[in-house]
């Protein structure tokens, strides 16, 4: 069956803040929800969408699948439960910086580590939006905020290099104003076996407008970020005339023409790399230290699941097992007989 993004909007009333980069970040889901039904075989109703509290948790009403909208920070742990009950399905988890990484970061960096085949959308505004405006895990060093008046004096995660600490085998980067990236990375998550995580920068209009400005703005974005894909050489900037190198241990920026370099001597993404050593300082960039931000598949290796060894554990016990049914089970202790 052939599907349009129509297919997977529900009939419930979107209930965001004007301008919220959720909206643009729903509208790229919905669009890849097709193109992953085409290149996967699927059908609409293969699809979960799990949630924990947030704003970004509304998420599952607005899809036209089954959805689970549960508590905070545990999104992971139902996400897991269910892939678990029934690994055909195409489970995507959908969490906040908040929900993910503070009251549910154990969940999140187990599932992780488990290399459960779940899809993890991780909305980053770096604020708590739905409880109004307190710091998160993800606030800048110093950021006032509801309940840091004076400035934060923690510093904050960066999902990515969280993730590739916990063994990730999926990481990929996306804005909330790039659509068609995102839309792209979606259907490469989809299509990944194992956690497949996905941080968007989004941008909170109410309680934290503006967070990722610096880089998202068009009159910057260009110089800013760098999109990677895999097999193609590290160039960005406004007229791409810039390029990533590799100057010892350290990922410097150098310019195409200038002091004989060429685009031969640039970087050449491999997302596919078991060693997750480039992939970090990728993940670690950011224009603050001069660098681009890193959006697009970063890492995406193949390792066993979760799911298949439970499955593969389950089989070779029953091939091997000596109770077959309950019967067997009840009559495989101490019993005897009562005349």
């Amino acid at each position: 069956m052939l599907y349009t993004p129509q297919d997977f909007k529900s009939n419930q009333e979107v209930k965001w803040c004007p301008g919220c980069g959720d909206y643009a970040i729903l509208a790229a889901v919905q669009r890849a929800m097709p193109e992953i039904c085409e290149s996967l075989g699927y059908t609409r109703e293969r699809f979960v969408f799990a949630s924990g509290i947030g704003c970004s948790s509304r998420f599952p009403y607005y899809m036209n699948t089954y959805g689970f909208h549960g508590i905070h920070g545990r999104a992971s742990a139902i996400a897991t439960g269910i892939k678990v009950a029934n690994p055909t399905l195409s489970v995507w988890q959908i969490t906040g910086d908040g929900d993910a990484m503070a009251i549910g970061g154990n969940h999140l960096i187990h599932a992780i580590r488990r290399n459960i085949d779940i899809n993890i959308l991780l909305f980053n505004n770096q604020i708590y939006g739905l409880t109004k405006g307190q710091y998160s895990p993800t606030s800048p060093l110093g950021i006032v905020t509801k309940t840091s008046p004076f400035g934060t004096v923690e510093h904050p995660f960066n999902p990515g290099s969280l993730v590739l600490g916990s063994r990730g085998t999926f990481f990929a980067r996306s804005l909330d104003v790039e659509m068609k990236l995102t839309q792209e990375i979606m259907v490469a998550s989809a299509q990944h076996d194992g956690t497949a995580v996905t941080e968007i920068l989004q941008n909170c209009v109410i309680f934290n407008d503006g967070t990722h400005s610096g880089i998202t703005d068009k009159e910057v974005r260009g110089d800013r970020t760098i999109v990677l894909r895999h097999g193609e050489p590290m160039i960005f900037g406004k007229n791409r005339e810039k390029g990533l190198m590799l100057d010892g241990l350290q990922i410097v920026v150098a310019t195409i023409g200038q002091n004989g370099v060429t685009e031969k001597d640039l970087l050449v993404h491999d997302a596919h790399v078991p060693n997750p050593g480039i992939h970090m300082m990728l993940v670690n960039m950011s224009p603050d230290d001069g660098l681009p931000l890193a959006l697009g598949v970063i890492r995406a290796v193949k390792d066993k699941t979760y799911d298949d060894n439970v499955r593969d554990q389950v089989i070779n016990i029953r091939k091997k097992a000596d109770i077959k049914c309950m019967d067997d089970l009840l009559r495989s202790g101490a019993t005897w007989e009562v005349e």
